[in-house]
């Protein structure tokens, strides 16, 4: 029998070989060719490209060198309904389906409502698997604009499911005003494709001004927003400065949480007489640490309850629902997440398995999505902020203010590829979205950071603390801009050579192909590049 000409019939193969299904792809006038496809004959010696779009990325401070050559990296697996490609039919039946997750890779903002908008179209289920109405999304279909922070984006597809997981913390009176807003933009029949898990907590998150004193919260009716108020207020006064956070009361929910007194959606179904003495206890922690704050607890309980009766047809138990989706009939299941600078929960790819309560050979691809610049709500350290003409040009062109806030003025700064090899190296992206390429067309030079120094050396590492990120150095390379407009690109053709070039570079750097690349708000313009 003839033998594979590199490695002959049987007999050992190099590392990096396989049998079975090429996951290498060949270039094709600057666009990715897969080489190989399913149902590769049997004991067919093929190659496989190391995979360095799972965690194999050069040391930081030092440039990654992808193993591919061309102008484009390979494409590094495709996203499909049912089991991954080259896994056996038992190894599928054991595992299931995949979940395809959506994550975002800088400090919030990059456009991940608009991927998993893109994405949802054809999937069965979208799931959320962390955090609460302090996420923003903003997502334009047939010219009109939605705004989400707690339903998932992708409940605008008529056809799917959308899932609320136990990992996400649920503020009943914002879920059921979100959805009001969207239904007179014409969302429909929302309530029917919802489906919430009972181990889900609540937040107590009502509504507070964005510039808060003491005398505000001296009578507020939701107090996890209240509390998150006032802590604010405390770390300003104290420490002359605060974090800036949303005030959705995230952090105290997920503190009650963490510190085992926290209410989950099954316990507001259940037993009510039971909740209303937990209910009020919690009451009671959260008034002998800030005696200031007066809690209405008869108010809400009365609310709440109301508010039980509502959800209870959407509720259902998530770990089996969630189990049921991956070992039924084949589905398309998208997950969206959020980068883990941004908020208290678990939002790395690991959150995925936690949040929804799926084990981890269960995650199929992860995308990644980086703005093709970097912006930052609330304080802390930036090192690519522009405190410029260049930062004022970023978020007038960008419309950088916040859904959720409505606070203006993002703060904006060159793309800061250390932030994007850390994101890669904590979470392993298959590939990438940069989304708003079309807002640097108007100039003409693009700068982008490339490592950090500290003290005159490159550091090989993303720093943990604050204040030692504050002093690094950001070491930059300047690319050409292309002074076009790209808004009308549909095709990877259609870009300015020189806004390829720009991608490429992130592509080469962080050791990751992009898939994507966004040039304006809608829905189609995203170019799909594989």
């Amino acid at each position: 029998m003839p033998g594979c000409p590199v490695t002959g019939n049987g007999g050992p193969r190099p590392s990096g070989w396989t049998r079975g299904r090429a996951v290498l792809s060949v270039t094709t006038r600057g666009r990715p060719r897969q080489a190989g496809v399913p149902g590769s004959p049997r004991g067919r010696c093929v190659p496989r490209a190391p995979r360095v779009e799972r965690g194999d990325a050069a040391p930081f401070g030092q440039i990654a060198r992808p193993p591919w050559r061309g102008s484009r990296p390979p494409n590094v697996g495709s996203p499909g309904p049912g089991p991954a490609t080259g896994r056996t039919s038992h190894e599928a039946a054991t595992t299931g389906s995949r979940v395809t997750v959506v994550l975002g890779a800088q400090w919030g903002d990059e456009g991940k409502g608009k991927v998993v908008d893109l994405l949802a179209t054809d999937a069965d289920i979208i799931s959320r698997c962390q955090g609460g109405n302090n996420a923003g999304h903003t997502v334009v279909v047939d010219g009109k604009e939605y705004d989400f922070h707690l339903l998932p984006s992708g409940i605008i597809n008529p056809k799917a499911v959308s899932f609320i997981g136990n990992g996400v913390v649920v503020h009943l009176p914002g879920l059921f005003e979100e959805a009001e807003k969207n239904e007179k933009k014409g969302l429909k029949d929302w309530e029917k494709r919802l489906v919430i898990s009972d181990r889900a907590h609540l937040g107590e998150s009502w509504g507070l001004p964005a510039r808060l004193r003491i005398s505000d919260l001296l009578r507020v009716f939701d107090f996890h927003q209240a509390v998150d108020g006032l802590q604010e207020v405390q770390r300003q006064a104290q420490e002359g400065k605060n974090i800036g956070t949303t005030r959705k009361g995230i952090g105290p929910a997920y503190s009650s949480k963490a510190a085992r007194t926290g209410l989950r959606i099954c316990d507001l179904l259940s037993d009510f007489d039971e909740f209303s003495s937990r209910f009020k206890s919690l009451a009671q922690q959260y008034q002998s640490m800030f005696p200031s704050l007066d809690v209405d607890t008869e108010g809400q309980l009365k609310r709440l309850k109301g508010f039980a009766e509502r959800i209870r047809p959407m509720v259902r138990d998530g770990v089996y629902f969630m189990y049921e989706a991956l070992h039924g009939p084949p589905k398309k299941i998208l997950v969206e997440g959020t980068y883990p600078f941004v908020t208290s929960s678990n939002c790395t790819v690991g959150g995925v398995c936690t949040g929804l309560g799926i084990p981890p050979q269960n995650i199929g691809e992860v995308y990644g999505v980086v703005k093709a610049y970097t912006t930052r709500v609330g304080v802390g350290a930036f090192p690519t902020e522009q405190i410029s003409e260049i930062g004022d040009l970023l978020q007038s062109r960008g419309h950088e203010w916040g859904v959720t806030t409505g606070r203006k003025k993002r703060r904006c700064g060159w793309l800061d590829l250390m932030i994007l090899r850390y994101a890669h190296m904590v979470n392993g992206f298959t590939a990438l979205a940069l989304t708003k390429l079309d807002i640097l067309d108007a100039l003409d030079e693009i700068k982008v950071g490339v490592a950090y120094k500290l003290g005159g050396k490159r550091i090989p590492y993303f720093p943990a603390n604050q204040e030692i990120l504050q002093k690094v150095e950001v070491e930059y390379e300047t690319l050409p801009g292309w002074k076009a407009d790209t808004t009308a690109a549909r095709k990877w053709e259609d870009l300015p050579p020189q806004a390829q070039s720009y991608i490429r570079f992130v592509e080469n750097h962080v050791g990751v192909a992009v898939k994507w690349v966004g040039v304006g708000k809608s829905r189609d313009s995203m170019i799909q590049l594989f």
